[in-house]
């Protein structure tokens, strides 16, 4: 997340761009209308790669990982702001050189620049569904019409002719918000593929307190990473966190008997979040098991990748530092029910 490094300029440029609905509108439309053509369909087999998990469950590792092979195209810091107009921007912006890279926002040892892949995607969510999914306290289960999803395959669309060189190529996205919109996505895009990572609960949520915490602290002290986590439709940890309800009327009021500096908060949202991916599993649901990618990784990553129909060339994985945590503070029912779910998850991965 870049927002903390920016100065004022850059800071007002976002609020006039990504901060305003009508400018972001404006500039998908005007990008459709130089942009989006006929032979635009052919840019593609409709088999894209859609990651999706409850925050801190591995997607940025994953997505790194994948977004080296050259069949992938993803959003990354390069089409921001402008992230609904990614051909417009490419061609009015002025500086396409590579940034260096520096350690993430999340103080968690992973390193991004200009190209790194980002889960942004969601800004056309939200500016197509006028953030009506988006409540004081929580997100909904998206309804979606034909004519939206038809305006994100344009999208997408756009998105791959940005990077167009002759052959067919793949979207890869990563959005955690996607589990509000699993089944429309996959009956819109039949032969994709949804990539959902998972990890031992207890953990995850360890380290999505740990994230609460530091973003918290940060966004206390520069409001604009507020706003900015707002206009990029992250709400999973901080102090503009709102969870996602998912139909479970009994599991999201157990939440709110909880402060979100309590761990046994957290373990909820993970029985919440993968609760609801087991129940509507499907074949087109690829369960990945982070523990095993960090002890794992080539072996892990071969599998994916012919599972992908991708061609397998060299794989180079920097090994992953696996730490384990532990809480004394935990409500033994909560960790029952995780765990039940958490062993179901491995059975199907």
């Amino acid at each position: 997340m870049p927002g903390s490094g920016y100065n004022f300029l850059l800071r007002v440029f976002h609020r006039l761009s990504i901060g305003s609905k009508a400018i972001s509108a404006l500039s998908f439309e005007i990008e459709k209308q130089l942009f989006l053509k006929k032979e635009n369909s052919g840019l593609t087999n409709g088999n894209h790669v859609f990651v999706s998990g409850l925050a801190r469950s591995g997607t940025t590792a994953l997505i790194n990982c994948l977004n080296e092979r050259k069949e992938f195209v993803s959003l990354t810091y390069r089409d921001m702001p402008f992230i609904l107009a990614p051909n417009l921007w490419r061609k009015i912006s002025f500086n396409q050189n590579k940034t260096e890279f520096k350690e993430r926002a999340h103080k968690d040892g992973i390193f991004i620049n200009s190209e790194s892949p980002e889960a942004l995607d969601e800004i056309f969510w939200k500016i197509h569904l006028n953030d009506r999914y988006i409540l004081n306290d929580r997100l909904l289960i998206n309804k979606l019409s034909s004519e939206i999803l038809d305006e994100y395959k344009h999208y997408i669309d756009l998105i791959l002719q940005k990077n167009y060189q002759g052959k067919r190529l793949r979207y890869l996205s990563k959005n955690n918000n996607n589990i509000l919109r699993f089944d429309l996505i996959l009956q819109k895009f039949p032969d994709s593929y949804l990539i959902i990572p998972f990890r031992d609960p207890l953990q995850h949520a360890l380290s999505l307190l740990n994230q609460h915490k530091h973003f918290c602290l940060i966004q206390q002290q520069d409001h604009f990473l507020v706003n900015y986590m707002n206009w990029i439709g992250h709400y999973e940890f901080g102090l503009n966190h709102k969870s996602f309800f998912l139909d479970n009327k009994e599991i999201f009021e157990q939440m709110s008997l909880y402060k979100k500096e309590d761990i046994n908060y957290w373990l909820l949202t993970w029985l919440n979040y993968y609760s609801y991916v087991l129940e509507n599993y499907s074949e087109k649901y690829i369960l990945f098991s982070h523990e095993r990618f960090c002890k794992e990784s080539l072996i892990m990553m071969s599998a994916l990748l012919r599972k992908l129909n991708i061609q397998e060339s060299k794989l180079e994985i920097a090994p992953f530092n696996l730490k384990v945590r532990k809480c004394d503070h935990t409500n033994k029912q909560i960790i029952d029910k995780c765990m039940d779910v958490y062993n179901s998850l491995l059975e199907l991965s």
